[in-house]
């Protein structure tokens, strides 16, 4: 959003975790009053705000607008408040903030002087502020970043489990590709120790083998025999410590009960999904779930980023919000050559990209891509490009199809760079005529 015209009061606050402090200035940056803090804790103090904002706008004969700098969590309950409270209230991306808050040759940082040179800031006729989201797009958002939090700690539980392996039982981690799926979970809880594996009943493992892999005799047999093999070396190659058999038990705990908040957490946003199915927003998740890559969780995770499509107007703001946007290095006669992503947009909306276009130029069984189109394109790149650099590339072509797919509102179809041309390449001849 940028604000056209300043014949309004200006007020900045400056947003901390306990109190703020607010500033208010009218269109000639001239500052009304002095400053005042705001205690979140107490309803008097947050009254008294709102009592001197409209204090200055009877006083000056004209309305205010309010504007907090985006400070993680602790700015959106003030927001919520003073926008109940009728005030016209604006979040200002940080990045901005500080780029003007070095204007002055004195060192002087300290809150009072932040929240003036927010509140001059807002006078700014080409000042740009950010969207706030509905409240759906908040759930989802809350339940997106709550899982991916809880990925990463599985994630970490999952290399701590991996490290105590490498210590008692190295021998063990090649034999699976997954250590916590559904058979080495089982032959850790109930095989804990190579000597326990060894005094394993030989077909009583096997059929405990073939129940929880879902296989057939010959291949649990083949896996029986590889842990019995393991667990003969680990005599000569090991370190038996009994704690760190306790640590791994205590890690597989850990790792399930993980799965099952994950779980939980994706439930909820299907049944929030399904609550809302008539909402445009819940039509624009099942817009990007058609693109071939794309899942349930990455598709909420994007639109949760997104939030208002209509504040985008091109694919390359887009990828500017992504934060996929190269870097520019260029000063006279110097122009950089180590050109790398800015990454200064939403981390989680490049997380869940990241993870499209990994899918998307996967294989399937019959050796084509899942999108044979992105696949041969991947294939051309990686002939010139490290294989990263290439996925970078595909990342900026999945951007481009989501902004086609969100712009069109209709469903992702593959369409090769051949049938591109034929369908656009004559009305475009026919718009230059």
């Amino acid at each position: 959003m940028t604000h056209k015209f300043t014949h309004y009061l200006s007020v900045g606050i400056d947003v901390g975790s306990n109190f703020s402090i607010m500033t208010i200035v009218d269109p000639h940056e001239k500052m009304i009053g002095k400053p005042f803090r705001i205690y979140h804790d107490k309803t008097e103090s947050l009254e008294r705000a709102c009592f001197e904002i409209k204090k200055a706008e009877e006083l000056y004969s004209m309305k205010s607008r309010t504007f907090l700098e985006s400070t993680g969590i602790y700015h959106f309950p003030l927001f919520c408040y003073l926008k109940e409270s009728g005030f016209e209230v604006f979040v200002v991306n940080p990045l901005i903030t500080h780029s003007i808050k070095n204007f002055g040759i004195r060192k002087v940082k300290n809150d009072r002087v932040d929240s003036l040179t927010i509140a001059k800031l807002g006078l700014k006729p080409d000042l740009k502020t950010s969207v706030m989201p509905t409240g759906l797009v908040l759930e989802l958002r809350s339940l997106t970043r709550k899982y991916y939090e809880i990925m990463d700690s599985r994630a970490a539980n999952i290399n701590r489990l991996k490290l105590d392996l490498h210590t008692v039982f190295p021998q063990y981690l090649p034999i699976f590709s997954d250590i916590t799926g559904v058979t080495s979970t089982m032959i850790l809880r109930q095989y804990p120790t190579p000597e326990k594996i060894l005094r394993g009943h030989r077909t009583t493992m096997i059929g405990k083998i073939m129940k929880s892999s879902r296989k057939g005799e010959v291949k649990s047999t083949e896996l029986y025999d590889k842990l019995i093999s393991a667990a003969t070396a680990s005599k000569v190659f090991g370190a038996p410590i009994e704690s760190v058999y306790f640590n791994i038990s205590m890690t597989l705990d850990t790792i399930e009960m993980l799965d099952k908040q994950a779980s939980a957490l994706v439930n909820r946003m299907h049944e929030l999904v399904e609550e809302y199915k008539h909402e445009k927003f819940v039509d624009q998740i099942n817009f990007l779930c058609s693109i071939p890559g794309a899942g349930f969780i990455s598709s909420i995770t994007i639109m949760c980023e997104i939030g208002d499509f209509n504040a985008f107007s091109s694919p390359k703001q887009l990828l500017a919000y992504f934060g996929i946007d190269p870097t520019v290095k260029q000063s006279g006669n110097f122009t950089g050559t180590e050109i790398h992503m800015s990454k200064r947009g939403s981390r989680y909306a490049r997380r869940a990209l990241f993870a499209i276009a990994l899918a998307s130029v996967r294989r399937k069984k019959s050796g084509l891509g899942i999108n044979p189109v992105l696949r041969e394109y991947y294939d051309l790149k990686c002939k010139s490009k490290p294989k990263m650099v290439a996925l970078g590339a595909i990342m900026h072509k999945v951007c481009n199809i989501i902004f086609a797919v969100l712009r069109d509102s209709k469903n992702f179809e593959i369409v090769t760079p051949e049938q591109h041309r034929k369908r656009y390449l004559p009305s475009h001849l026919s718009l230059a005529a």
